[in-house]
C-alpha cells in the first residue's frame, strides 16, 4: 500500500512537469500576454468584434468627434501661399477699383456701392506715415499676411519718406489725405511751416493737389487714385472736382474714434463693438495714433477670432500727378538752391 502511494505521488509529478514545459514553450513563441491596461477596474477588456464597432461609431460621428482633423482645415480666410502665420487673418478677396468718375466709398456719405459681404471688412489708416505707430501697424499687418489703404498727409510724407516706402513695399494702396490735413470746406488754418505751427491761408484745390504729389514723391513709385477729406468734410465742388481727376473718394462705414482714445483696448473694443452692429464695413483708423499702433496686432487678432475677412481694394490704375505741383513739392523737400561750391572747398577735415 505504501508502494502504491509513492508511484501516484511520482506520476503526479511527471504530469505536473509535462504540463510545465507545455505551457513554457507557448508563452515563448506567443510573447507576453496583452495588458489589460485600457480596461477600467473591475470591467473585463472589450472583446476584438466590440472594439472594432466603437472604432467605427468614431468614424461615422464625423469631425466633432475628432478635434485633430478640426486643427488641420485651411482657415477660413485664404491667406498668401509664402504666409508663415498658420492663423493668419489674411485676404478674403481683392477686389479692382475702376475710379474713373470719381466713385465713392463708405455709407457715411455714399450709398452706391454697396460691395461687402456679410463679416468682410477694408481696413483704412489716416494721417501717417509716422515714426514708431506706422511700423507697428505695418509689423501687425505683414504678420497677419493681409493688406490695408493708407491716406497719409502730404507734409508728414516728406518728414518721413522712408516709412511710406515701407507701406508701398508692404503692397498695401497708397492714396492722399490733402498736404496739410485741412478743412476743405475752409481756406484759412494752421499748419506747420518752417518747423513752426503759423497761420496759413490756402487753396482747397492746391491742398489736394501738393497731397497727391508729395505722397507720389515720397513712395517713388506709382500710388493709388484714392482721397480722403480731413475729418470727412466734403464740399460738393470738390467732390465734382476729385471725380473729373478720377479719382475715388472713401467715407466711412465704421469710425473707431481712435484720435480721442489713449488706450489700445479702447480702439479694440470701439471697432469690434461698430463691427458686431453692423456686420461688415469700411473701418477707419490713424496710424499716426500711437494705441493704434500699439493695439493693431490684437485688434487683428480679435477680427480673426471674432471670423471677419479682410477684402483689399486694388487700384485698377494709378493716380496722375500735376507737374507744376510735382516741382512744388521738389523744391521744398530740397530745400534753398546749392551754393554752387563743391563740398571739399566748404568743408575740410583738418584733424582725426
Amino acid at each position: 500500500m505504501r508502494l502504491a502511494a509513492i508511484a501516484s505521488a511520482l506520476a503526479i509529478l511527471l504530469c505536473a512537469a509535462v504540463f510545465g514545459a507545455i505551457f513554457l514553450q507557448r508563452t515563448s513563441v506567443s510573447g507576453p500576454a496583452p495588458s489589460p491596461a485600457l480596461a477600467a477596474p473591475g470591467e473585463e477588456q472589450a472583446p476584438a468584434a466590440a472594439t472594432n464597432a466603437r472604432a467605427e461609431a468614431v468614424r461615422a460621428a464625423g469631425p466633432a468627434e475628432q478635434p485633430i482633423v478640426v486643427a488641420q482645415q485651411a482657415p477660413a480666410a485664404p491667406v498668401a501661399s509664402n504666409c508663415s502665420n498658420p492663423n493668419a487673418l489674411g485676404i478674403s478677396r481683392v477686389v479692382e477699383i475702376d475710379t474713373t468718375g470719381g466713385p465713392g466709398f463708405g455709407f457715411e456719405h455714399f450709398k452706391s456701392h454697396d460691395f461687402l459681404r456679410e463679416g468682410e471688412v477694408v481696413l483704412t489708416f489716416d494721417d501717417g506715415p509716422w515714426p514708431k505707430n506706422t511700423p507697428n501697424v505695418l509689423a501687425a499687418l505683414a504678420a497677419h499676411c493681409t493688406k490695408a489703404i493708407f491716406f497719409p498727409i502730404g507734409l508728414h510724407a516728406t518728414y518721413e519718406p522712408g516709412i511710406l516706402k515701407q507701406v508701398a513695399a508692404g503692397g498695401h494702396a497708397v492714396g492722399s489725405h490733402t498736404w496739410c490735413h485741412q478743412d476743405l470746406s475752409k481756406t484759412k488754418g494752421k499748419c506747420q511751416i518752417s518747423g513752426k505751427t503759423q497761420a496759413y491761408d490756402y487753396d482747397p484745390k492746391d491742398e489736394i493737389e501738393k497731397g497727391i504729389s508729395a505722397v507720389r514723391w515720397a513712395v517713388g513709385g506709382p500710388t493709388a487714385p484714392y482721397f480722403r477729406f480731413p475729418a470727412l468734410r466734403q464740399p460738393p465742388e470738390l467732390v465734382e472736382y476729385l471725380g473729373k481727376r478720377n479719382i475715388a473718394i472713401f467715407s466711412t462705414d465704421l469710425d473707431s474714434f481712435d484720435f480721442k482714445m489713449r488706450k489700445p483696448e479702447q480702439v479694440r473694443q470701439s471697432v469690434l463693438a461698430k463691427l458686431k452692429k453692423h456686420g461688415k464695413g469700411i473701418v477707419l483708423l490713424h496710424d499716426f495714433q500711437h494705441a493704434t499702433g500699439d493695439g493693431a496686432m490684437d485688434l487683428l487678432n480679435d477680427l480673426k477670432a471674432g471670423g471677419y475677412k479682410v477684402v483689399f481694394m486694388k487700384p485698377k490704375f494709378p493716380v496722375t500727378t500735376i507737374a507744376s505741383y510735382d516741382e512744388a513739392i521738389l523744391k521744398q523737400v530740397k530745400g534753398p538752391v546749392s551754393d554752387g561750391r563743391p563740398t571739399s572747398s566748404v568743408v575740410r577735415t583738418i584733424n582725426e
